[in-house]
């Protein structure tokens, strides 16, 4: 059954069916695992050479034996030029400006300023978001238009522009001077992007409240993950904030509303989805996390990822043959076009207020910016493109959202208490 399209794909055409086979590729390319395995392939076109020229170098000792033009690019992607930093205590984040001499008023304008970026920028982006994956374009009285199906070039869009802002960004500001192979960064890139792609394509599947909701309970398979493969020990309010947001999600997703379409209905691939956007997305955070043990500043970071993910994208794009068809699409639709490139410039500007509100406030105040984001974006798309929310749907999104709160405050309470701890003692560690 899954060989007979490609089969039928293969032979020449016939009179009597030249109309199918068109019918059964079209239904076949839809499917997303078949695209997902195309663009998969895609990437390996790239990464396997690319792994092959590594090991080749590093087994020649080019680093001893290279001559030549070419040898401070191979260097400083094959082997960097710094060896690691001591490892701090959240090496993912830079070190937080204490206020010095900065009066109350200041302080609170700096803080409104990156509420204010951080929700603009994320709000606009879920609109915007949802709009393009879920709603048709050019539609009229007598054309029902056309919806755009390549994810993939969405996150080609949002990839080369945060390239390009974190690129002016280090050109234009000191920046620590960078050791880690650039190679190393094609990992977080890889998985990132299969992140963003999994997110794009499960709102064809789910709505985009429950896509929210999925998003706040990966703490609950983290948590799993390091209890069983790192033996890590965690706090009892921690197993207890995980069992609030497992119920709250669980109360949400059971709950029925009459008024809800089949495109907003949770289906299983939207289910899987969702899961390959939590595990994806949570090797991106623990290898940055790693990679963070190289001098470099978080907008290094952002330029050596972004880089690599315009590479493959743009590759598998281009292999694919589907760069030119997203292109003429934009071409047709003025307003997709603008929507895309809202959406990159959201995605980016989120970026550049995510590190300046980490640095200036710490992780706690952003989190409970972000978490209130989360909130305003389900409420947002439920009054924008009418998703019927269920009066036990809404107390779950409240348990999530309690539960979401209710870790941040422990958390600050124990990070307080942990600075007052004897030397040689260490708090248990958190998630």
């Amino acid at each position: 059954r899954f060989c007979l399209p490609l089969v039928l794909a293969s032979l020449p055409a016939m009179a009597t069916g030249e109309e199918i086979v068109p019918a059964l590729q079209d239904s076949w390319g839809d499917f997303w695992l078949f695209r997902f395995f195309v663009n998969a392939a895609g990437y390996a076109s790239i990464v396997v050479p690319g792994f092959l020229l590594i090991q080749y170098f590093k087994r020649r000792n080019y680093l001893e034996t290279g001559r030549g033009i070419c040898f401070p690019v191979i260097k400083s992607c094959v082997f960097g030029s710094e060896v690691k930093s001591v490892h701090q205590d959240d090496g993912s984040l830079p070190l937080r400006a204490e206020p010095t001499e900065s009066s109350t008023a200041r302080q609170v304008f700096k803080l409104l300023f990156c509420a204010a970026g951080l929700q603009a920028s994320y709000l606009t982006w879920g609109v915007l978001q949802e709009r393009v994956m879920t709603r048709t374009y050019g539609d009229t009285e007598t054309d029902p238009g056309e919806k755009f199906k390549d994810s993939q070039f969405l996150v080609f869009m949002n990839r080369i522009l945060a390239f390009t802002v974190a690129g002016l960004y280090c050109a234009l500001t000191k920046q620590p001077r960078h050791g880690a192979p650039m190679y190393k960064y094609s990992f977080a890139s890889l998985s990132n992007i299969l992140s963003s792609w999994c997110q794009y394509e499960a709102l064809k599947y789910v709505s985009f409240p429950t896509q929210v909701l999925a998003k706040a309970s990966k703490v609950i398979p983290v948590m799993m993950m390091g209890k069983l493969v790192s033996r890590k020990s965690y706090e009892y309010w921690e197993y207890l904030t995980a069992a609030l947001i497992s119920v709250g999600v669980s109360m949400f997703l059971l709950s029925s509303a009459p008024n809800r379409t089949v495109s907003t209905v949770t289906t299983f691939s939207g289910v899987v989805l969702l899961a390959g956007y939590i595990i994806f997305d949570s090797f991106t955070s623990n290898w940055q996390d790693a990679l963070f043990t190289y001098k470099m500043s978080p907008v290094q970071m952002m330029f050596g990822v972004n880089v690599f993910s315009c590479l493959f994208t743009v590759g598998s794009l281009l292999e694919q043959g589907a760069l030119l068809e997203s292109l003429r699409f934009m071409a047709r639709h003025s307003e997709f076009t603008a929507h895309a490139v809202l959406l990159s410039v959201c995605s980016a500007c989120g970026q550049l207020f995510i590190f300046y509100t980490i640095n200036q406030f710490g992780a706690a105040v952003f989190t409970i910016i972000m978490t209130l984001r989360q909130a305003f974006a389900i409420l947002l798309s439920c009054l924008i493109y009418g998703h019927t929310v269920t009066v036990v749907g809404g107390l779950g999104i409240a348990v999530v959202f309690m539960a979401l709160f209710l870790r941040v405050y422990a958390r600050s309470r124990m990070k307080k208490r942990s600075k007052k701890l004897p030397p040689g003692e260490s708090p248990v560690q958190k998630v």
